[in-house]
């Protein structure tokens, strides 16, 4: 009887061991896939070349010209000086060098300023005389230009830049007619001096924003400063003569367009990786 007891408790505490194991069997662990993080996709460069092309509306200024007087040749300034405004029309080529470098060369076409002047002396008519001089200037300008657009924001754009080169510089022929102040319809007849051209250095200082239109086309409105250097006006008539200038300045308000060949440039897109889970237990 003690050993068919013995048996039977041999028996249940093996069930109860079974039955324990499998109550605390975990289940496998399913990892979660692995996901690679992207880098960012790679964009065309902002790079290409490009032309442009321009008008413009010019106020200009004269530093005080002056000429030469008499057997001796005295240095005599005049007494009022004006150059009017005048318009401009240009084109030039460029290349985008980077996001915010590009440059260009540009020609422009500065239309007739006329020019307004003065001197007072003796003439032939009187003693005391005031003369009238008319004439006008026009130029053809060549510069190399570089700028940096330094703010971007959508589709507009500020920039600054810088210009060096040279301009050639046609003056008109001068017309002299002296009046006697006491007198104003006594006047001495009109003495035409011939006109003189000339290379002269050429500077610029540009602003400006531009604006795009399409990927591939600009509208571009923006200030431009030119400085031009001095040199000879008029030529020699009846003891007057040569004269010269001591260089000229403009302030332009100038709008163009500008179109680029070298495709649109993309701005740099980064995909944000998904989420790395916790493992699953299933």
């Amino acid at each position: 009887m003690k050993t068919i007891l013995l048996a039977g408790a041999a028996m249940l505490i093996g069930s109860a061991g079974t039955a324990t194991a499998a109550d605390v069997f975990l289940p496998p662990v399913v990892d979660a896939p692995y996901v690679e993080t992207p880098a960012p996709v790679a964009v065309e460069a902002a790079s290409g070349w490009y032309l442009r092309g321009d008008v413009g509306y010019s106020s200009n200024s004269i530093d005080t010209p002056y000429f030469f007087q008499g057997s001796n040749a005295s240095y005599v300034p005049f007494a009022t000086s004006e150059l009017r405004s005048s318009y401009s029309v240009g084109v030039g080529v460029g290349y985008q060098v980077s996001k915010y470098f590009r440059t260009d060369v540009t020609v422009d076409y500065f239309g007739d300023a006329d020019f307004r002047g003065s001197t007072r002396g003796s003439c032939g008519v009187a003693v005391a005389c005031t003369s009238r001089d008319l004439s006008f200037v026009n130029g053809l300008s060549l510069l190399a230009n570089a700028y940096v657009d330094f703010y971007k924001h959508g589709r507009f754009t500020l920039y600054g830049g810088a210009g060096l080169g040279g301009t050639h510089i046609d003056w008109g022929g001068l017309g002299n007619t002296s009046c006697s102040d006491a007198t104003p319809t006594l006047c001495d007849p009109t003495v035409n001096h011939g006109g003189h051209s000339s290379w002269r250095f050429t500077y610029a200082l540009m602003a400006g924003a531009s604006v795009d239109i399409t990927c591939n086309l600009k509208a571009d409105i923006g200030y431009r400063y030119r400085r031009i250097s001095g040199g000879k006006m008029f030529g020699y008539a009846l003891n007057g003569g040569p004269g010269y200038d001591e260089g000229f300045s403009s302030h332009e308000a100038r709008g163009g367009l500008r179109y680029s060949f070298g495709g649109c440039a993309q701005e740099e897109v980064y995909i944000e990786p998904a989420p790395i889970l916790p493992p699953v237990y299933k």
